[in-house]
């Protein structure tokens, strides 16, 4: 995880990483914002849009769908963002989303939107009237497998990287660029 709009835009972590920790720290004492979310709660394709329209405080309009879930990542208000100094979204107890069929789809469609917003241009290639918001997703597992989350996570559009203690995922810009 970076301080800016740098990728990879969601990272998969053991619950207890010490440099999560302190990277957290570091963009909330810049103004960003941390908000957590409990698995649990995102156990169905309708408790993911439910946690995060709540949490992120959704508009109305909402579409509770996986594409209005990109739309509405990608166009966060300014008091969920800090003020766009940015945003990370924490999920907490991420090991039990690994049984789920929708979590390659959840890390695809948090990556998607983050790209959007972690952007200065639209879909088109045009100029937003908005600065880039840096945002980010942190999966936190109890039991952290690397090589067995890096296996659940890829699929095609995807650029998984496996490091020290930690596995990145962000959209392949041969795919979606």
């Amino acid at each position: 995880m970076s301080d800016g709009t740098s990728q990879p835009w969601v990272l998969l972590v053991p619950e207890e990483s010490t440099r999560i920790r302190r990277q957290l720290s570091e963009l909330t004492a810049k103004g960003a914002r941390v908000h957590h979310f409990d698995a649990g709660e995102l156990m169905t394709e309708q408790g993911v849009f439910r946690t995060f329209a709540d949490t992120l405080r959704f508009p109305g309009y909402f579409g509770r769908n996986w594409d209005a879930l990109v739309d509405c990542l990608d166009d966060l208000c300014g008091e969920v963002t800090g003020g766009g100094a940015g945003i990370v979204g924490v999920v907490h107890d991420a090991d039990l989303l690994l049984r789920t069929g929708h979590f390659p789809l959840l890390v695809s469609v948090l990556c998607q939107g983050a790209d959007r917003a972690n952007s200065a241009v639209d879909l088109d290639g045009d100029p937003l009237d908005r600065p880039p918001v840096a945002e980010h997703f942190v999966l936190a597992f109890r039991d952290f497998d690397g090589a067995k989350i890096a296996a659940r996570v890829e699929q095609p559009g995807l650029t998984v990287t496996t490091g020290d203690g930690f596995v990145g995922a962000a959209l392949d810009p041969e795919e979606w660029h």
